[in-house]
């Protein structure tokens, strides 16, 4: 098990890596680097960057374990076909109008090199904040028998907690790395993580990369 607050994780002490993968929300260009979407909305990516040391040790570990790697990444298609007209207000009141910002096959789109990702691994493509809207995740995890959910990424208020609770209500059980998730806004990011444990863990348990990597690190021996 890991150890975890409000309960340890999994609850039933059954951490199976067949069962389990580690979720790694948009960390692409777009939101890391000086130059990308976040950094033009005003805040400083230097959060969200600080923590790919503790997902490269994660993603390490669970290759190690047997886990799946899932990747999402953020943005609309390159023609907007599928950007709605309020979305497109949105574009436009952010002064993205005629910029590759946050579309698919732009430099931006791209997850940071820093992330080792793999031929392996998954990666889902989406337009929400939640990564279950419009997209075959659900599918994929099903088919692959994956009933256990560790969250990393970013941002830990906005698409991290929109998939987790996403992820509750459709009965995946969930462990959020507190450590491993980033905000712009240290408040909004230490109040997602407390909305994580109120009533006992009403959207699963919160735990940290050295707790985690133990548990892993006694799967992978």
């Amino acid at each position: 098990m890991i150890k975890a607050k409000p309960f340890n994780y999994p609850y039933d002490g059954k951490l199976n890596p067949a069962t389990t993968a580690l979720i790694i929300i948009d960390m692409q260009n777009d939101f890391l680097l000086q130059d990308g979407y976040f950094a033009k909305r005003g805040y400083d990516p230097t959060a969200l960057r600080s923590i790919l040391p503790a997902l490269s040790l994660l993603i390490s570990a669970c290759r190690s374990a047997g886990i799946r790697i899932v990747h999402t990444r953020q943005g609309y298609r390159a023609d907007q076909a599928d950007m709605t007209e309020y979305e497109q207000w949105r574009r436009a009141r952010s002064g993205l109008d005629g910029t590759s910002v946050l579309l698919r096959g732009s430099p931006g789109f791209e997850i940071v090199p820093e992330i080792d990702v793999r031929s392996e691994d998954i990666i889902v493509d989406k337009t929400c904040n939640n990564a279950f809207t419009y997209t075959d995740l659900e599918h994929i995890l099903r088919a692959q028998g994956i009933t256990h959910l560790m969250f990393t990424g970013c941002t830990t208020d906005v698409c991290v907690h929109s998939t987790l609770r996403e992820a509750c209500d459709r009965n995946f059980q969930c462990l959020t790395i507190a450590d491993a998730c980033a905000s712009g806004d240290q408040y909004a990011h230490e109040a997602a993580l407390h909305m994580i444990t109120v009533e006992d863990g009403v959207f699963g348990a919160v735990s940290d990369t050295s707790e985690v990597m133990k548990a892993l690190l006694q799967i992978s021996v």
